[in-house]
């Protein structure tokens, strides 16, 4: 209630802080209009095409939040593709699973599956951040 009162005496006192954005405009659009619109702008966001199809090379830049940080799609594919195909993620949690009820006997056969498991993991991982356009390592 105190917040409220702060924002209260604001206003009465003319000190009510400016909007960092005017509202938004609403538009209602028939199916067919939507539809349109979809259609025609592609990879652009619809703010962006209804901007620049209104103003044209007046319309202000907006910052780029990345709608999508994929720089390789279809490497990005084939990866999740692999991923979905493979067994590994039902394999680490039976691993995991026979780790917290302490029956995984402790093999050089184990070990070196355990060790081709976290190698297959960190190839995804690469392959993943190369996708996303990261460098894997860190670096971006």
């Amino acid at each position: 209630m105190t917040n409220s009162r702060h924002k209260f005496n604001k206003i009465a006192k003319g000190e009510a802080e400016k909007p960092k954005y005017p509202p938004p405009f609403s538009l209602r659009l028939t199916y067919e209009e939507r539809a349109r619109l979809d259609a025609e702008r592609g990879d652009q966001s619809l703010g962006a095409y209804i901007r620049e199809r209104l103003f044209g090379d007046d319309a202000a830049p907006r910052k780029r939040r990345g709608n999508s940080p994929v720089q390789d799609k279809e490497a990005l594919g084939r990866v999740m593709g692999a991923l979905g195909q493979s067994r590994l993620s039902a394999n680490l949690n039976q691993l995991a699973k026979a780790v917290h009820t302490g029956s995984l006997p402790v093999t050089p056969e184990t070990e070196a599956d355990l060790r081709e498991a976290c190698r297959e993991v960190s190839e995804i991982r690469d392959a993943l951040m190369r996708a996303l356009g990261k460098m894997p390592g860190g670096a971006p």
